[in-house]
């Protein structure tokens, strides 16, 4: 059995590497075949966090597995990211198990990678001005990806806690652009593409506060209860997901869905735009949303890059198990 451990991610996979492995494995979605397993997500009751499995299978490229963690909210005080988890690959023709790879850091890159390759497909060519809700760990790793798909001229950010946004004022200084905290009034009226990267359980942006045109990545509702934009938002913009069912039951689309103002049927993966099977966007005047839930393929597709990179280069710890 290969391990992998978080300390070495960093030096085997790039952010490229993760928007390549994540594409293919949404067109492969779309294609049906791979396919993710129920989710299980729980709050456990105990130290504020929420845990949970995401498991699936790809028959094209036989990744198989799960990963299991979730949120800790209180580790940023013990000098941990909230975030934690461990990905495990196993043989898709024996049912062993092949590797054990950390996913702290798999887990932003991959949740960048999928908001990212939704501005690659759905956003305006033009766009010039990057939105951001939210200055959490994983908010720079969403900001550089972002950064890579148009050219954009300006940021403006907003986050609950102001004094968080200096890591993407940071980030914008490092790529030479201007960025500007404003209110979400602004945010909204002046942003080609905004991201929302939070973990809140309340609506953060209106739908009266989205201009026509926009491209909406909402990367952080992955939970029941969760929400970040009001579900008119929704109703009023054409949406697009990593998986539908989840879209619906955990994501951004389950608050429409629940108050009637978003069918499941009108939903349209994003898979299906990466394959060319759907246009995307239709208009410059198209409001385009994608409700990015995360799911296992994600995580067993760039896995399985971080243990065919370590193998190649001859760093894979390997041992009998």
């Amino acid at each position: 059995m290969i391990i992998i451990p978080e300390s070495a991610i960093a030096t085997l996979v790039t952010p490229a590497d993760c928007l390549k492995a994540v594409e293919e494995v949404f067109a492969s979605m779309a294609n049906r075949s791979a396919y993710n397993f129920p989710v299980i997500r729980e709050a456990i009751g105990h130290a504020d966090a929420l845990y949970g499995f995401k498991s699936g299978f790809d028959r094209k490229s036989l990744a198989l597995g799960l990963k299991s963690g979730g949120f800790w909210p209180n580790n940023a005080s013990r000098g941990l990211t909230n975030h934690q988890s461990t990905i495990f690959l196993f043989d898709a023709d024996t049912g062993k198990c092949r590797a054990v790879v950390g996913g702290n850091l798999l887990t932003a890159l991959r949740t960048a990678a999928a908001s990212a390759i939704s501005i690659k497909y759905l956003a305006r060519k033009d766009a010039k001005v990057l939105g951001m809700i939210g200055a959490g760990h994983q908010s720079t790793f969403q900001l550089r990806a972002a950064l890579e798909q148009r050219p954009f001229e300006k940021i403006v950010a907003w986050n609950p806690h102001p004094d968080m946004l200096s890591r993407l004022e940071e980030v914008a200084k490092q790529e030479g652009l201007p960025f500007e905290a404003v209110d979400r009034d602004r945010l909204g009226a002046e942003s080609d593409v905004i991201i929302s990267i939070t973990s809140s359980f309340a609506p953060l942006l209106k739908a009266s506060q989205v201009r026509a045109g926009t491209h909406l990545a909402c990367m952080g509702t992955d939970t029941k209860g969760k929400q970040e934009v009001e579900a008119e938002l929704l109703a009023a913009a054409t949406v697009f997901a990593d998986d539908l069912s989840q879209a619906v039951s955990i994501g951004e689309s389950q608050h429409a869905a629940q108050k009637g103002l978003l069918a499941i049927d009108s939903i349209i993966e994003i898979g299906a735009v990466v394959n060319g099977t759907h246009p995307g966007r239709t208009s410059i005047d198209e409001i385009t949303l994608f409700d990015g839930t995360g799911v296992a393929l994600q995580d067993l597709s760039v896995a399985s890059a971080v243990v065919d990179l370590a193998l190649a280069r001859g760093v894979a710890v390997d041992i009998d198990f």
